[in-house]
């Protein structure tokens, strides 16, 4: 097997984002909550950024005008109100009182207007709202008003939503070009970066923002009251699993985000340890093909390229054989949900022979060339699927340049355009959020709009057209058959590989209290004994 190694991603927060010589770490006690993460954290712009590592640590420090429930549904949070009218084409907005960046600066609505208008440019959401933008203005320093070209009344539950975040930060930070990391971390969340304890690969460290002023009501997930009940939260790197897992139960750390579960009989057994899930969507399990240039640009050959895979060999690879923990396959959107369909799903359903995919390939015009896979074996779950598919696309002849690299280093080699011999990519593993995957609109993996797209860059007008309509439409039965023709697409062109649906669990101190359920790990109302 030929590998190569590629460990640039470590530092890459360090050279975009102000910081201090590292200082030695605090020893836990009651005040300081040590968390291990899914990942290495290398950005903390959570707008650049999609990495989920970058998502879960932007909650600590930024907030968003509404916050999701744990039903998921959209909640004022920096809002004291708004209103709708006009069939959903203005909306007025009014902030909370009182609220501040953690540099002592107010929340001001120009802030929100300069911050919404940079996500607009990444997000898929974004860019929908965008599309249909009149204006959006700041007429003083707590009003925001929307004037939309088009209804959209889901404009709360997108402005709730976490990844990427329409987070808020100062407007002078936020006139940084989207496609560029921002330079300095200051937000008005329940915590603050504390860029000085920072230690690339090893340590990032927040410490309660004794400024915030949490909302009067009960906390549910990212909505409500939410309470720094800890003076710090400290997150270790621990890339080994069972390093990590062995810390936990000897009470080195408090918390495991998701530790593999291999290790959890052992975690359950384990005196003082609780094993749960606090995530009950999971994570959509997907590969991204570049479709720019190479071999993956040509939707036949990314058909007869998910043809050679086995969705729940990739699953059991990924979760185990407890299929409590996993379902394959899937489509394009969230099982179980209204737009959930079976729609072209006989491409993952149906188990094709070596030979028969090798000539899928022949038919598609594939020569042999070189397809470069960007395998993060640093992150348990996407190394495994890496070496599922890579297996799978070798035996049917595919010539896989498996290039070994850490989380960090594929997040930052995603956004290169360039071709392969160039530094560029041809396919990478990543898992989507599978909550955001309810519908046309939010499952923005899907995208076909080009450049605006998710790293891949799918550009496929048809579908773009098709979800315009799927959203100007009221009638139930029209919405289903718009479901069914877009996921039928998105079988033929294949933006991404749908491999399964996993839900990771969580390991952590008994003595916690008060984890809340929900998509995120979230660090507030959590407090220990």
């Amino acid at each position: 097997m030929h590998r190569r190694s590629l460990l640039a991603g470590t530092t890459a927060l360090a050279a975009t984002v102000r910081l201090a010589a590292p200082a030695l770490a605090q020893p836990a006690g009651a005040r300081t909550l040590v968390h291990v993460p899914q990942a290495n954290l290398t950005s903390l712009d959570p707008v650049w950024t999609t990495a989920v590592v970058s998502r879960n640590a932007a909650g600590l420090m930024f907030e968003t005008l509404f916050g999701r429930d744990e039903s998921l549904a959209a909640k004022p949070q920096m809002l004291e109100g708004f209103s709708m009218e006009d069939g959903a084409r203005r909306w007025t907005m009014r902030l909370r009182e009182g609220l501040l960046f953690h540099d002592g600066e107010p929340v001001l609505a120009r802030d929100c207007v300069a911050s919404l208008k940079r996500w607009m440019v990444r997000d898929p959401i974004g860019q929908t709202i965008a599309d249909r933008l009149g204006s959006l203005e700041a007429p003083d320093d707590r009003t925001l008003v929307w004037r939309l070209n088009k209804p959209f009344p889901s404009l709360a539950y997108a402005l709730a939503k976490t990844q990427p975040s329409p987070v808020i930060m100062p407007a002078r930070i936020a006139a940084t070009d989207p496609y560029r990391q921002i330079q300095e971390i200051i937000g008005s969340g329940p915590f603050r970066w504390v860029p000085d304890e920072y230690v690339p690969g090893s340590r990032a460290v927040w410490a309660r923002n004794d400024r915030y002023r949490p909302r009067d009501e009960p906390v549910s997930f990212c909505a409500g009251g939410l309470r720094a009940m800890v003076d710090r939260v400290e997150w270790q790197i621990i890339p080994d699993a069972g390093t990590a897992a062995s810390a936990l139960m000897n009470g080195e750390v408090d918390w495991v985000d998701q530790p593999i579960p291999d290790l959890l009989p052992r975690l359950r057994r384990a005196r003082g340890v609780t094993v749960g899930l606090l995530d009950e969507h999971g994570t959509i399990a997907v590969l991204r093909p570049n479709q720019l240039h190479g071999p993956t640009a040509n939707a036949a050959i990314r058909r007869a390229m998910l043809a050679a895979i086995d969705p729940e060999e990739v699953m059991t690879a990924v979760m185990g054989t407890d299929r409590r923990l996993w379902r394959a396959p899937v489509g394009f959107f969230l099982p179980g949900t209204p737009s959930a369909n079976d729609a072209g799903m006989e491409l993952v359903r149906t188990r094709r022979s070596p030979d028969a995919v090798k000539a899928m390939l022949a038919e598609a015009g594939y020569g042999g060339e070189p397809i470069l896979f960007m395998h993060p074996s640093d992150q348990t779950f996407y190394d495994a699927i890496s070496n599922v598919a890579v297996a799978s696309f070798r035996k049917v002849g595919l010539n896989i340049d498996d290039v070994h690299m850490d989380w960090g280093t594929v997040v930052q080699r995603r956004t290169k355009k360039d071709t392969v011999d160039k530094g560029g990519w041809s396919i990478f593993p990543a898992g989507f959020p599978a909550a955001e995957y309810r519908d046309p609109v939010f499952a923005t993996g899907i995208r076909g709009n080009g450049a605006a797209a998710w790293f891949g860059w799918p550009e496929d007008p048809v579908i773009e057209r098709m979800r315009d309509t799927w959203m100007e439409t009221t009638d139930e039965a029209e919405i289903k058959r718009l479901d069914r023709e877009i996921q039928a697409r998105a079988f033929e062109t294949l933006p991404y590989f749908p491999l399964g649906q996993y839900l990771p669990q969580a390991g952590w101190r008994s003595a916690l209290r008060g984890l809340l359920k929900g998509p995120v790990p979230v660090f507030w109302n959590v407090t220990k004994g």
